[in-house]
């Protein structure tokens, strides 16, 4: 297996309504500033190309063709997408490099959620035959889990409160955040609920925004001539779609990425988790096996600012912008997709 060198990462905003802003409008100036960033003039001087999008935002089939349009039309590129967060398009990629199919990859995510009821929109996620129907929210969903948890004695609401003002806190230095500021955990339990037993701050805000990435083989980011991170592992796993069948206190699926992907080979000193409701970034935490060493989510983490079908990857990215600055030597990446969290990828990352 060969090491990949993430090269470049550019995030845009994370805003609560694009407006007028198309997809496209989003994804050209993070793509233009991401091969900017290496040297490139256009996604024509990578050998392949894959997006993450999920067509549900955008209400048609095959939305995500669309997106190609900030790419350029000639000449043609090789090109793919996954129906996922573009951290599953990272992985695709990294599956063609190491197939020896490519030396490069430019990667990117986006989705403009603004204009629909996003929580609703992700029932689709769900079982098409038993629980779509049902058309049971993110929400929902996360708040059997947080009761689930609350009723076991695996947390407190005061606990959840802290890793929002956590969270709150580390995004005063993170110019992308939607939502940042210094807030206590007694400010935050005096808010009311929301839908029990979360209050609004326990969940992510809806955000608009895209992020691309950049990646080579080690050889070939050397000829570039750019700064990088290595990606040294990569792994993600899946859970059963039916809640009764599964513990969701837990999160098996990211015990087993996290072994395969090596996170225990060495110390972590960072990690930035895709946890969209409070109590999830307990469960992961553990799941991860991180100690109270590893600083969690330097950036804020969805809970700051939420790019659909693009956060997964950011989280990737801000663990390879930190090492790339010479903030820490080996980090942690965790994405996640569909309900309380059933499918989860782990990424490790260190020093050149």
């Amino acid at each position: 297996m060969r090491d990949i060198a993430i090269v470049s990462f550019v995030q845009s905003d994370c805003v609560r309504d694009a407006g007028a802003r198309n997809e496209v409008e989003l994804i050209m100036p993070v793509v233009r500033k991401v091969l900017d960033n290496v040297g490139l003039e256009s996604a024509q001087n990578v050998d392949f190309t894959c997006s993450g999008s999920c067509d549900y935002l955008q209400g048609a089939a095959f939305a995500f063709v669309l997106g190609v349009d900030a790419l350029g039309a000639v000449p043609p590129i090789k090109e793919s997408h996954v129906e996922m967060d573009a951290a599953w398009a990272l992985y695709e990629a990294v599956l063609k490099i190491q197939t020896g199919q490519a030396e490069s990859a430019l990667l990117y995510g986006f989705g403009k959620s603004s204009p629909g009821e996003l929580p609703i929109v992700l029932s689709q996620q769900l079982d098409p035959y038993y629980l779509a129907p049902l058309w049971l929210d993110t929400v929902s969903s996360a708040a059997l889990q947080a009761r689930a948890m609350l009723d076991s004695g695996e947390i407190t609401e005061r606990e959840m409160a802290e890793v929002v003002a956590r969270s709150r806190k580390n995004a005063k230095s993170n110019p992308h955040a939607q939502l940042k500021g210094d807030v206590s955990a007694d400010e935050l339990l005096n808010e009311p609920t929301y839908l029990s037993p979360l209050r609004k701050h326990d969940c992510c805000p809806v955000s608009d925004g895209a992020c691309a990435m950049v990646i080579a083989t080690v050889e070939q980011a050397k000829k570039w001539g750019k700064p990088y991170a290595v990606l040294k592992g990569i792994d993600h796993r899946i859970e059963s779609a039916h809640f009764g069948a599964r513990d969701l206190t837990k999160s098996p699926s990211t015990e087993a990425a996290a072994k395969a992907a090596g996170v225990a080979n060495g110390p972590v000193d960072i990690a930035e988790i895709y946890a969209p409701f409070s109590h999830q970034e307990i469960i992961l935490k553990k799941a991860l096996g991180l100690g109270d060493d590893t600083v969690i989510n330097p950036s804020g983490g969805v809970l700051a600012g939420n790019l659909m079908m693009a956060s997964g990857l950011s989280r990737i990215g801000e663990v390879a912008m930190r090492i790339i600055n010479g903030e820490c030597k080996r980090g942690v990446a965790h994405a996640t997709s569909g309900h309380a969290l059933q499918q989860n990828l782990v990424a490790v990352l260190e020093g050149a």
